[in-house]
């Protein structure tokens, strides 16, 4: 059996645009807490941004008291990223931007403000669906090919080598066995952009090794003799040709990527996570899930978890929380989830407070790192006693 995951560079048009998005919503959090902010005079943010041949739309909604230069706030976005040369395919520097973002629709703000709404709470910015997934495959709790390929995508944006432009992408493939137990890495596939300038042109012909380099260093102890490596399968890919020059990118598009990447029975719901403030359960709920989901494996409940939950507008408890454990629970998923709905405050306000979601630093590092930041508190299995005390 092979499972494959896909990952792509911070440098891709999609996560740049999710970057920008999130970086924004960063910015807005930080300047409201200079000047105090609780969560009950908390900004509403609802972001789009499309970015296409050089130009940037920032659309969207957006509800506070500050000022922030969003102009500015997206140049030093995609000049961070390392997109300072139109031969690059993007150049933060001369980039054109329009800025199309309104004022957030009244209606949708009473349902999340306890002194407006119709039930006197924080109530969900929106109806939703939300899953959240753990598995025993990695310490991570996470699926091996979601960990080994996002490893891979942050090797590449780290390795310090001018060859490898900001655009990039790529996908891991993972043979199990009958048990459905990870045994070996089956294939590895690597494609980036490449900046031909920074090599003559006798060399090349080595960009594929010092690729397949990268690869090894971060899949080692998975890679085997027969692992069959794949590097830009075109033939080409040149730089200038790379990002918004040759593809458009917005926010939310790569959602299964960031969503445990396509792994089976990872379901995915919701909608865009980072270019939201924490109010709106596409993105709170997203981690309250995942942090549902890896207590109960973490405490030994099950080996495989998925969890959902569903909201209605201006209401802040989940209208349902479902469990199931693909017959791996120690208990019925129902008991299980019933002791969920006992330990863990799903409450959009109990979710920004437990998980810090008002500190505009998590923003900035949430575009390429939903889950595989072990300093995230979602990602702390400190539920654990509490669950199994509540199924004896």
């Amino acid at each position: 059996m092979l499972i494959t995951s896909e990952g792509v560079k911070i440098g891709h048009p999609d996560m740049v645009s999710d970057s920008i998005a999130a970086n924004i919503i960063a910015a807005i959090l930080n300047e409201e807490n200079k000047i105090g902010m609780d969560i009950n005079c908390m900004p509403h943010c609802g972001i789009e941004v499309f970015l296409g041949k050089g130009l940037c739309v920032v659309g969207g909604e957006i509800s506070t008291r500050v000022y922030i230069d969003i102009e500015k706030n997206v140049r030093d976005t995609v000049l961070a990223i390392g997109y300072r040369d139109s031969a690059l395919g993007l150049n933060g520097s001369s980039m054109g931007i329009l800025n199309a973002i309104i004022p957030q629709s009244p209606d949708i703000n009473i349902g999340t403000r306890a002194d407006l709404g119709k039930y006197k709470e924080i109530g969900a910015g929106d109806q939703g669906i939300i899953y959240g997934f753990a598995c025993d495959e990695t310490p991570e709790l996470l699926p091996l090919p979601y960990v080994l390929v996002n490893r891979m995508m942050r090797a590449f944006e780290n390795c310090g080598n001018p060859v490898f432009a900001p655009d990039g992408k790529g996908q891991v493939t993972v043979e199990y066995d009958e048990n459905g137990r990870p045994v070996r890495v089956a294939t590895v596939l690597m494609s980036n952009a490449i900046d031909y300038r920074q090599v003559p042109e006798r060399f090349r012909s080595s960009i594929e090794e010092q690729a397949r380099q990268i690869a090894l260093e971060c899949l080692n102890g998975w890679v085997d003799d027969n692992t069959k490596f794949l590097f830009n399968p075109t033939g080409e890919w040149q730089s200038v040709n790379s990002c918004s020059a040759a593809d458009s990118g917005v926010t939310g598009r790569k959602l299964v990527v960031q969503l445990y990447g396509g792994y089976p029975g990872a379901q995915l719901g919701g909608g865009a996570i980072v270019n939201k403030t924490p109010e709106k359960v596409d993105c709170s709920a997203a981690f309250g899930a995942r942090y549902v989901a890896k207590n109960i494996v973490a405490a030994g409940l099950a080996t495989k978890c998925s969890v959902q939950l569903a909201y209605a507008i201006g209401i802040a408890q989940p209208i349902s929380i479902y469990v199931n454990t693909f017959g791996t629970g120690k208990a019925p998923d129902k008991n299980i989830a019933a002791a969920v709905n006992k330990s863990f405050d799903l409450t959009p306000k109990g979710m920004i407070e437990k998980f810090a979601m008002l500190n505009g630093d998590v923003y900035k590092k949430l575009p390429k790192s939903l889950f595989l930041d072990m300093n995230y508190i979602w990602e702390k299995a400190d539920k654990i006693d509490e669950l199994k005390r509540l199924l004896q």
